[in-house]
């Protein structure tokens, strides 16, 4: 891979990083959300959509690290 190319991955990587990042600052929020609902309201329909968002992002998360993994492989 010529120097060109692996300088736009590693933007792209980078790039991709910070939406990961930016992901998981709303997952945090999203579960700080759902601790401190009251324990009643966490089993509720309100509490199950935050915890399946919660776990949907988890999963978002893993996925572009390794998206970010895969890149960084390529490059070499």
């Amino acid at each position: 891979m010529n120097k060109i190319r692996r300088e736009a991955l590693n933007k792209l990587a980078l790039q991709i990083e910070t939406a990961k990042e930016e992901l998981e600052t709303l997952r945090d929020e999203e579960q700080e959300y759902l601790d401190n609902m009251p324990e009643s309201l966490q089993s509720s329909e309100k509490g199950q959509t935050a915890e399946n968002a919660v776990s949907s992002m988890d999963d978002a998360i893993y996925s572009i690290a390794e998206a970010v993994t895969s890149i960084e492989e390529a490059q070499g």
